[in-house]
C-alpha cells in the first residue's frame, strides 16, 4: 500500500515525518513524502521516496515577505495575514506537484500547511487523508490558541478562540485556494465557511506528533484525537561530529548551547553579540548553531564555539543547557535530552511551546525574541546552568520523553485505519 506524506515548510516541518515514514516503510507500507527539493537528500538516505512541492524555504525566510512574517511576532492575526502573502504565489503549483504526488497513493498523510493542499487533491482522488501535526489544532476549553498574546482566557473563550481562529486562516487562504481547485483540479469553489467543522465529524483519526508528557491529551478531545508522543528518526551511525567540535567539548565544562533552528534575521551581528556577551557575563561556554542565518560565526572569543548545525540528538545531552526558539522539533529534542530550556519564542507556535516549558518546571521564563537583551539573557544562562531543582526536573523529563515510542503509536493508528476501509 502506498502512503503519500505530504509537509510544507522549514527543517522543523520535515524531520519528524521523515522518522514517520520510515516508521511506515518497516509497518510493510511503501512512502513518499512531498515536500521541498531542500530535504531531497535526507528524505533518500533514510530510504524513502521524494515528490516535489515547490518552493524553497529558506529563501521565502529571507525574503522581504518572508521577514515581515517573522515579525509578526504573536499576533495571530498579523501572522495568518502575512503567511498567506507568503505562500499565495505557490499555491496553484504546489497543488499541482501534491496533485501527481498522490495519484498512485491509497492514503495521504498532511502536516499542518500541508492541509492547505492536500484537502483539495484528496477531494479529487478520492483518497483518504489523516492530519498528522506537530502542533495542537483541535478546539478545546483546556488551553489557548497558538499565538495569543496572553494566557488562557477560561473554558469557553479559548473553544471559541480556537473556532474563531479557524475562520480566520480559512479567509485568508480562500480566494487562492479556490482558484487552483478551478483551475487545476477542475473542482467547484468552497463555501465562505471554515471546513475543518466538516472534517471532524467525519471522525477519522488525528494524529499529534509531540509529548503527552509535555502537553496532555485534554479530556474533551475524542476518541479518534491522538497524542502520540515526538516523531524522532534514530540516530545516523555514519555521522561523526568535527575534530574541533569534539576537542572544544573536551577542553572544558558542558557548554551551554544556543541555537534558533530555521529563523533568519538580518541583525545577525548584533544577536550574536548578545549572546556572546549573555554567555561571558554568566561564566559559561558556548556552542552557536548558526542554522539559517539567526547567529554569525564570526569574531568568536575563545569560550564560545560555532557550527551550521549539529544532530540534536548527539549534541544536546552534552550541554549544561539550551538556549532556543522553541520550534516543535528543538523543543522536543531539548525535552529529550533532559537538559534545561532557556526559551526565546519570536513568533507563531514557539510562544505557546515556551510556556509549556516553563510551566511544567523544566525551562526559565521566556524572553519574547523582540526583548532579548544581554542582561535578561545572561540571568537566564546562568539560573538554567546552575539550579538544582530545575536541572533535575528536565532530567527526570527527558528520562519519561524517551521511554515514549510517538512513531510506533501513530504507526499503530494508521494501521488501524487502514484496516477499517
Amino acid at each position: 500500500m502506498n502512503i503519500t506524506i505530504v509537509t510544507i515548510g522549514s527543517r522543523g516541518d520535515v524531520q519528524p515525518y521523515v522518522a514517520l515514514g520510515v516508521g511506515l516503510e518497516r509497518a510493510g507500507f511503501h512512502v513518499r513524502i512531498a515536500t521541498h527539493t531542500n530535504f531531497r537528500s535526507t528524505i533518500e538516505r533514510h530510504s524513502l521516496n521524494f515528490a516535489e512541492i515547490p518552493g524553497d524555504p529558506r529563501q521565502m525566510i529571507e525574503s522581504d515577505a518572508g521577514q515581515a512574517w517573522l515579525n509578526s511576532g504573536r499576533n495571530p492575526f498579523r501572522f495568518a495575514g502575512r503567511m498567506a502573502s507568503l505562500m499565495r504565489p505557490f499555491t496553484e503549483s504546489a497543488i499541482r506537484s501534491c496533485l501527481q504526488a498522490c495519484r498512485d497513493a491509497s492514503l495521504i498523510v498532511y502536516s499542518m500547511l500541508g492541509w492547505l493542499v492536500t484537502h483539495h487533491v484528496s477531494e479529487k482522488l478520492g483518497i483518504p487523508a489523516l492530519p498528522a501535526y506537530l502542533q495542537p489544532a483541535t478546539p478545546t476549553r483546556e488551553f489557548h490558541l497558538m499565538g495569543w498574546r496572553g494566557g488562557s482566557i477560561g473554558g469557553l473563550a479559548n473553544l471559541m478562540m480556537y473556532l474563531g481562529g479557524e475562520q480566520l486562516f480559512w479567509m485568508y487562504f480562500r480566494r487562492p485556494l479556490n482558484a487552483a481547485r478551478r483551475d487545476v483540479l477542475g473542482l467547484p469553489p468552497m463555501p465562505f465557511r471554515a471546513p475543518y467543522a466538516g472534517e471532524r465529524r467525519r471522525g477519522n483519526p488525528v494524529l499529534y506528533g509531540y509529548s503527552p508528557t509535555l502537553l496532555p491529551k485534554p479530556p474533551d478531545w475524542a476518541d479518534n484525537v491522538h497524542v502520540t508522543g515526538s516523531w524522532f528518526t534514530e540516530p545516523d551511525a555514519e555521522w561523526r561530529p568535527p575534530p574541533e567540535l569534539t576537542e572544544f567539548l573536551n577542553a572544558g565544562a558542558p557548554p551551554v548551547c544556543v541555537g534558533f533552528g530555521s529563523l533568519h534575521t538580518r541583525n545577525a551581528t548584533k544577536q550574536t553579540q548578545c549572546v556572546v556577551e549573555a554567555l561571558t557575563r554568566a561564566g559559561q561556554r558556548g556552542i552557536l548553531l548558526t542554522g539559517w542565518g539567526a547567529l554569525t560565526d564570526a569574531d568568536l572569543p575563545e569560550h564560545v564555539f560555532a557550527v551550521s548545525s549539529v544532530p540534536h540528538d548527539w549534541l544536546f545531552p552534552r550541554t549544561a543547557a539550551v538556549v532556543h526558539h522553541c520550534g516543535s522539533g528543538t523543543t522536543a529534542a531539548g525535552l529529550r535530552a533532559g537538559v534545561p530550556a532557556v526559551p526565546i519564542p519570536f513568533f507563531g507556535d514557539q510562544p505557546f511551546w515556551a510556556r509549556c516549558l516553563y510551566d511544567r518546571g523544566v525551562a526559565v521564563k521566556p524572553i519574547p525574541g523582540k526583548r532579548l537583551s544581554v542582561k535578561h539573557l545572561a540571568e537566564a544562562i546562568r539560573y538554567a546552568a546552575s539550579d538544582t531543582a530545575l536541572n533535575e526536573r528536565a532530567a527526570t523529563m527527558g528520562e519519561r520523553v524517551r521511554s515514549e515510542d510517538g512513531v510506533g503509536r501513530a504507526v499503530e493508528v494508521i494501521e488501524r485505519f487502514v484496516r477499517s476501509q
